[in-house]
């Protein structure tokens, strides 16, 4: 019986290869944010009018761009700035959505029904439809990015928070904790929340990825970063003058996207089978 119960645990606890993967690609991520000075092998800003618009070679692994600068090092660069956005884009909206989420879910009533309705609204248009709507009514830039981002996606949050606490006030540790009379606040804070936060913590790993996909998006059609602030997505619309002739500098950046979404998108996933938030 014992051999029985242990090997199902034991392949639980084995990192799948996909969750090597993604530690991998954040890590990698990480490191070239954190020291992009080690992770670059060259200036990224050093013009070399004798290696205009090179193809991939062993000195350039990632091509040169129409100034001869290395994109591979302007590549590693701009993770810095897509983390930030990562960052930026999802903890304010993660700390309000539970907050919000928390309170509409315990208490209900009036409040629960507001938040509905304003779940209701915001569903209706596709996310990233608003977001561009209100940065273009802002106007472009990073600040002016997270500001809408937070605005809309902390509803997100707030929804997922708000239907866990619901199903952790019907479960009987509530009601004893209510008939040895703890306060709300404990309750909640001690609790309700602790139990109830995981799957949005789950969430949080996968939105990272979703954000800076919508910071790319919004980088490439020039309501994000804005030049010389090296991003992946200006990066690759820099290259977009040179796409026939030099694909390179757009592609390898854009890639670059793909691959870091890939690698929080499998986290979320290692992160979802760990925590066993569906169960």
């Amino acid at each position: 019986m014992t051999m029985a119960v242990s090997a199902p645990r034991a392949r639980r606890r084995a990192i799948r290869p996909g969750t090597l993967l993604g530690l991998l690609i954040v890590g990698a991520m990480l490191f070239a944010a954190i020291f992009p000075e080690i992770a670059s092998p060259m200036d990224p800003l050093a013009f070399d009018y004798t290696a205009l618009l090179q193809p991939p070679s062993l000195k350039h692994p990632f091509g040169t761009d129409q100034f001869g600068r290395d994109i591979l090092s302007r590549t590693i660069t701009a993770a810095r700035i897509d983390l930030q956005i990562a960052i930026f884009g999802t903890v304010p909206a993660l700390l309000i959505g539970v907050a919000v989420g928390t309170l509409a879910g315990y208490f209900g009533g009036i409040a629960d029904i507001i938040f509905g309705r304003i779940v209701d609204f915001v569903m209706t248009f596709p996310f990233i439809i608003i977001v561009i709507a209100m940065v273009a009514v802002l106007g472009p830039g990073l600040v002016n990015m997270y500001i809408a981002v937070a605005a809309f996606n902390w509803i997100f949050y707030g929804r997922l928070m708000r239907n866990d606490v619901v199903v952790q006030l019907k479960q009987d540790y509530v009601a004893a904790a209510r008939v040895l009379g703890f306060s709300p606040a404990r309750i909640l804070l001690r609790h309700v929340v602790p139990n109830a936060i995981r799957s949005v913590f789950v969430y949080w790993v996968t939105d990272l990825a979703v954000i800076i996909l919508v910071g790319s998006s919004l980088g490439y059609i020039g309501l994000g970063a804005q030049p010389p602030t090296p991003e992946w997505a200006t990066l690759a619309a820099e290259g977009k003058t040179f796409f026939s002739q030099a694909p390179w500098i757009s592609f390898f950046p854009g890639l670059t996207v793909v691959i870091c979404g890939l690698g929080f998108s499998l986290l979320g996933d290692a992160l979802n089978d760990r925590l066993d938030v569906r169960r």
